[in-house]
C-alpha cells in the first residue's frame, strides 16, 4: 500500500487523553501530552484559557507579570495545534470518555483532571463585612484593581492606612475549611509590598495567624517586606469589622503576641481569600468512583508515589483539584500526570 495511507492510519489510531481543564494546569499537561505522542483534547468551560491566572497581577516572589507566563502558554498551545473546546462544561466521565453538559460524549482513552479550585466566598464571613461595607475587599479584588491601574478607596482617594487579614476561609472550622490554603501568606506579602509602592506614604498592616512561607525566595521576600517596605505584621485575628461615620472601616483585633487587644481604623480592609474544592467535585467523584479527601479535593491514590494518579485506573490529577499548590508545582505536577498518563495508554 501507498505511504500516505499508513501515516494517515497511524493519526487515526493515536491514542487520546481528555484534559479536563483549561486553565495553568491543563494546557501543561495538553502540551506534554503532545510532546508525549498522544493526541490531547482540553475542555474548558470558561470561554477562553488561562483558569484563575487570568485574573493575576504579578507573581510571587519574582514579581514576573502573570500576563508573560498566560500568554507563553498560550502560544504554545496554539503553535502545537492543541484542539480545544471551550464553554463547555463538564457533567460526568470516566477513563473512556467525558459527558458534556449538552449531552456531548467525547471518546478517549485516558483523562487528565486539572479542574483546579475555588476561591473562598467572603461575604459567608458576615463579621468582616464583604460586599456590605465600602472599602472592604478580597485578594483577588485587588488583584484585578492592579491589573486595571488603578486601586483606590470606594471614592477614588488615596489610602492611608490598609490592613491585610489572612486566611479567610482557610484553617476555619466555623465555615468547614479547616485546610491551610498555602498560598494567602505569600500573597499577603507580595500585594503588601505592591501597594506600599502605589503608596510609600501609607501605614500597612498584615494581621495573621501563622506566616508560613514554603517556597523559594519567599522567606527572602517575607524579610524585605518587613526591612525595606516596613509593612507591620500583627499576630493575631481581626475579630470583627464595622463602617466609620468618615467611611473608614473599623477593625477589632488582638496581638496574641503581648496579649492586648488593639482597635484601629483603615481605608482599605483586604481579606485574603483562599482555595476550597469545587462544587462539583462530590457529584463528579460519585459518577467516577473517586475518592475526595476530608476537605473536598480529589484524593490522589498515593501521596508520594502516586500523586497524580487517581484510585481509578486511567484518570489522573494535575494541580490544584488535589490540593492548593502554587504555579510552580502546579506546572511541575501536569508534566507528571501526563507522563503517567502517556505510559497508561502505551504512547
Amino acid at each position: 500500500m501507498p505511504d500516505g495511507y499508513h501515516i494517515r492510519h497511524q493519526r487515526v489510531m493515536k491514542k487520546r487523553v481528555i484534559v479536563i481543564g483549561g486553565g495553568v494546569a491543563g494546557m501543561q499537561a495538553a502540551l506534554r501530552l503532545r510532546e508525549q505522542g498522544v493526541e490531547p483534547l482540553i475542555v474548558e468551560k470558561e470561554p477562553e484559557l488561562g483558569g484563575k491566572l487570568r485574573g493575576w497581577h504579578v507573581l510571587f516572589p519574582s514579581f514576573t507579570p502573570a500576563a508573560e507566563v498566560l500568554t507563553e502558554l498560550r502560544r504554545r498551545v496554539k503553535e502545537q495545534q492543541i484542539e480545544v473546546r471551550t464553554s463547555a462544561e463538564v457533567r460526568g466521565f470516566t477513563a473512556g470518555g467525558v459527558l458534556l453538559a449538552d449531552g456531548q460524549l467525547l471518546p478517549c482513552d485516558a483523562v487528565v483532571v486539572a479542574a483546579g479550585f475555588t476561591l473562598f466566598d467572603a461575604s459567608i464571613k458576615e463579621e468582616y463585612g464583604y460586599g456590605i461595607y465600602d472599602n472592604v475587599f478580597t485578594s483577588a479584588d485587588i488583584e484585578r484593581m492592579l491589573n486595571e491601574g488603578r486601586v483606590a478607596k470606594a471614592d477614588g482617594s488615596r489610602p492611608r492606612r490598609i490592613a491585610f487579614l489572612h486566611c479567610v476561609g482557610s484553617r476555619d472550622e466555623k465555615v468547614c475549611q479547616q485546610h491551610c490554603s498555602k498560598v494567602c501568606c505569600i500573597t499577603g506579602v507580595k500585594q503588601a509590598m505592591e501597594l506600599k509602592r502605589l503608596f510609600p506614604e501609607a501605614d500597612v498592616f498584615n494581621f495573621y495567624m501563622d506566616i508560613r512561607m514554603f517556597g523559594p525566595g519567599y522567606e527572602e521576600m517575607y524579610r524585605e517586606a518587613q526591612q525595606t517596605c516596613n509593612i507591620h505584621f500583627v499576630r493575631g485575628r481581626i475579630s470583627e469589622a464595622s463602617p466609620t461615620i468618615d467611611g473608614r472601616v473599623q477593625i477589632k483585633a488582638e496581638d496574641t503576641l503581648t496579649g492586648r487587644p488593639l482597635r484601629m481604623s483603615v481605608d482599605m480592609l483586604v481579606l485574603l481569600v483562599g482555595m476550597r474544592a469545587n462544587d462539583d467535585n462530590a457529584a463528579l467523584a460519585e459518577g467516577a468512583g473517586l475518592l475526595r479527601s476530608p476537605s473536598g479535593f480529589f484524593a490522589p491514590r498515593d501521596l508520594f508515589l502516586g500523586n497524580v494518579r487517581s484510585n481509578v485506573e486511567g484518570i489522573f490529577y494535575a494541580g490544584a483539584v488535589t490540593a492548593p499548590k502554587n504555579i510552580g508545582e502546579t506546572l511541575n505536577e501536569a508534566s507528571a500526570a501526563a507522563d503517567a498518563a502517556a505510559q497508561y495508554v502505551g504512547a
